[in-house]
C-alpha cells in the first residue's frame, strides 16, 4: 500500500506571505495551475487508483487535471484540511515571526496549539488515522500493492512523514514539502518506508511505476530508460511558513 503525499500546487496566499489556514477561496496562482498541470506528465502514467483531497480549493484545484486524466472522482476527506491556525488565519507571516508562540511552533511543536484554533499534535493524530483508513480500505478493493494519492497542506504532510519515520512530532521542522511536492510513503504489516520525501523532479523513479506489459517475442527489447529525479527540474520556492514551508 503506497500514498502519494501531494501538497498543493502554489496558492495566492503563498506569494502574498500570508498564513491561508483554512480561509475560504484562497486559490492556485499562475504557477501554481502550472504545477497542477504538470502532474499529468510527472505522475499521469502511474496505476493510481484513487485520488483523495482536502476540501479546501487549493487542493482541489491541484488535483483536478491529473483526476481528470485518470478518470477517477477525488473524495474529500476534512481530516486532510490545513490546520485549523485559528487567530492566526489570514495574518502576514512577518508579523507572526513576533508572537512567542512562534518559537514553541519551531521548537517544540508538539506543545503548540494555536489560539481559537487546534494544535500540531492533533493535526498529526487525525491525518495519519485518514491515510491509514484509506490505505486499509483502498487494499482490500484492490490489492496490498495498491497506489494512491492524498492531496493536503505543508504542515500535514510534515506530520505524516515524521509519524512514518517514527520521529517525535518535536523534529518535524526537519522536513520540507515545497508546493507541488509528492512525498512517498509504503505502507506494510510491519511498518512504513518512506520512499521520497518532497520530490519535484519530472518524474518519480521507476519503482513506482506500472510493469509494462509482457514483451513481443518478435522484437527486439529495448533498453529500459532510469525515470529519477532530474537535476535539471525546477525545485519550487520555499516562500517560507508556520511549519517552515510555504502554507
Amino acid at each position: 500500500m503506497t500514498v502519494l503525499l501531494l501538497r498543493h500546487g502554489r496558492s495566492t496566499s503563498n506569494t502574498a506571505g500570508v498564513l491561508a489556514g483554512r480561509s475560504e477561496g484562497v486559490d492556485l496562482d499562475d504557477k501554481g495551475r502550472e504545477q497542477a498541470a504538470g502532474l499529468i506528465d510527472r505522475i499521469g502514467d502511474l496505476s493510481i487508483r484513487a485520488v483523495v483531497s482536502s476540501p479546501l480549493l487549493r487542493c482541489r484545484r491541484t488535483v483536478e487535471p491529473l483526476a481528470d486524466a485518470l478518470c477517477l472522482e477525488p473524495q474529500i476527506d476534512d481530516r486532510l484540511a490545513e490546520v485549523d491556525y485559528g487567530e492566526w488565519t489570514g495574518r502576514k507571516l512577518s508579523e507572526l515571526a513576533g508572537e512567542p508562540l512562534w518559537r514553541v511552533v519551531q521548537a517544540h511543536p508538539s506543545a503548540a496549539v494555536f489560539p481559537g484554533g487546534e494544535g500540531l499534535a492533533q493535526v498529526q493524530a487525525r491525518a495519519v488515522a485518514a491515510v491509514r483508513e484509506h490505505d486499509r480500505r483502498l487494499s482490500e478493493e484492490h490489492g496490498a500493492d495498491v497506489l494512491w494519492v492524498a492531496c493536503t497542506h505543508g504542515d500535514v504532510i510534515k506530520a505524516l512523514i515524521a509519524d512514518a519515520y517514527g520521529m517525535h512530532l518535536d523534529s518535524f521542522q526537519r522536513v520540507n514539502a515545497d508546493p507541488a511536492s509528492v512525498s512517498v510513503i509504503r505502507y506494510t504489516p510491519l511498518r512504513p518506508f518512506v520512499l521520497h520525501v518532497n520530490h519535484t523532479g519530472a518524474r518519480l523513479s521507476a519503482g513506482l511505476r506500472a510493469a509494462p506489459p509482457p514483451a513481443d517475442p518478435k522484437q527486439e527489447p529495448k533498453p529500459e530508460s532510469k525515470q529519477g529525479d532530474s537535476p535539471d527540474a525546477e525545485v519550487p520556492a520555499g516562500d517560507a511558513v508556520v511549519g517552515g514551508s510555504t502554507d
